[in-house]
């Protein structure tokens, strides 16, 4: 699990506290600081135990993608293939034929 003092400062990044040999039951709420619950700190606590692996889903997952040039040419030819989806998104539709027309693939 991660430290209760990085657990303090997401849920609270100007929190000043001290700490006792890393126990929750030991924390001194100093300069003002608003205590924060001990359950509120284990949650986040458990959260933060978790975010190596939701960082390298979401990496995984980030990098499965097409990129975005080629999402947009392929949202393009759906919209392309289809009369209505070319009337309800006509801007977009014609913002982009007009490059494509102006500037034509060879081959």
């Amino acid at each position: 699990m991660k430290n209760i003092i990085d657990a303090i400062r997401k849920i609270n990044p100007n929190a000043i506290v001290s700490i006792e040999d890393n126990d929750i039951n030991q924390i001194t709420w100093l300069n003002g600081t608003t205590p924060i619950p001990k359950a509120d700190i284990e949650a986040k606590m458990n959260e933060m135990a978790n975010e190596p692996e939701q960082s390298q889903y979401a990496e995984q997952r980030r990098n499965a993608y097409p990129e975005i040039g080629d999402q947009l040419d392929m949202l393009w030819h759906s919209i392309d293939q289809d009369p209505q989806l070319k009337s309800k998104y006509f801007d977009f539709y014609e913002a982009i034929k007009a490059v494509k027309v102006k500037y034509p693939k060879n081959g």
